[in-house]
């Protein structure tokens, strides 16, 4: 076991998986820092230092930087993985999905269907998601609803270094096409990772917190935000179960589920808009299956319906806090019919 960044837990999931299949191949702009062009190879490792050092180890064969242009190296990508290749696409930001729509959502989504289930594209696509870093509101997006909308596309959004490694290995060895999601304010999280290569299912949920008040769903960068509230109110007898679904597509129903049945209460906390998000997905799936379970109305903690302020004050006002979900929870455990 060693301590590291969620940022290392992906490099290193990327360089096992290369070592131990020499079809897995690494695709994107600024991956190798310019590779071929006057000044230094291998400078940048992506937008965020994810991929440095990884150009040095393997090569321009194996790490592929490519022009600016996510539609061309998103298109290659898919027409490698339909010949033999485990192509992982580094997209930069998930905002930039709408310069390769067609080619993730109509093409390497509808693949295998179109085949018959005769062929496959085990297709990895990378990308950093969600605000915090003043990016502003086209690079700052949390996009995994949209991804979870189009059928043959699996979509992991991890929480955790330890998460962020399993689920990785995980994705680049299935056949079919996976968007890995990566929040930005995650990179630089440290815990304890073991050094070896395993595997997380995607489909399954984890647990993170027991309780027996009220369950809060949440993802990636706000299963911290929901824990930290879990925490807040420990002190006034609030016991919180926070569920992490990992996978928003496949999603772990039954685990949600059982947990609502249990509990009786439900808040969602997502970092998106409210509209059609994974929250409402979460608060329908909630209502059909476990109506009669519920004690109170469902709540959705979300961003507001507006595209994400570049002014650090207004960006933090933007993005859900642990005020706003202890507020939602003692709300909804104190609600009376």
């Amino acid at each position: 076991m060693s301590r590291i960044t969620f940022r290392q837990a992906i490099k290193d999931a990327l360089v096992l998986e290369m070592h131990r299949d020499e079809s897995v191949i690494l695709i994107g702009e600024d991956i190798a820092g310019g590779a071929g062009c006057d000044g230094e190879d291998d400078a940048w490792g992506g937008p965020l230092g994810v991929t440095k050092g990884i150009f040095s180890e393997f090569g321009a064969q194996r790490v592929l930087d490519t022009p600016i242009s996510e539609a061309a190296f998103t298109g290659a990508a898919i027409g490698a993985a339909a010949t033999g290749m485990r192509p992982v696409v580094d997209l930069m930001f998930n905002d930039f999905i709408a310069v390769c729509f067609d080619q993730v959502c109509n093409q390497a989504a509808k693949y295998r269907y179109l085949y018959g289930g005769q062929d496959s594209i085990p297709l990895v696509l990378r990308a950093n998601t969600g605000a915090g870093i003043g990016t502003a509101s086209q690079h700052s997006q949390s996009l995994h609803s949209v991804f979870s909308f189009f059928p043959g596309l699996k979509v992991v959004v991890p929480s955790s270094a330890y998460d962020a490694k399993g689920l990785l290995i995980t994705a680049i060895r299935d056949n079919d096409p996976v968007v890995f999601l990566e929040h930005k304010l995650l990179y630089d999280r440290v815990e304890e990772v073991p050094d070896e290569s395993y595997l997380i299912p995607l489909g399954e949920a984890n647990i993170l917190n027991e309780g027996e008040d009220i369950t809060v769903v949440a993802l990636g960068q706000m299963v911290h935000v929901a824990m930290e509230a879990a925490e807040n109110l420990k002190g006034s007898g609030v016991n919180v179960e926070v569920i992490d679904p990992r996978t928003t597509s496949p999603l772990d129903e039954e685990t949600i589920i059982e947990s609502v049945e249990q509990t009786g209460r439900l808040v969602i906390v997502d970092e998106t808009t409210p509209r059609c998000n994974f929250a409402c997905d979460v608060s329908a799936l909630v209502a059909q299956e476990a109506f009669g379970a519920l004690k109170a109305p469902v709540r959705m903690v979300t961003a507001p319906h507006t595209p994400i302020p570049f002014a650090s004050n207004l960006e933090r006002l933007y993005i859900p806090d642990s005020f706003r979900v202890e507020t939602a929870i003692r709300e909804t455990v104190e609600y009376k019919r």
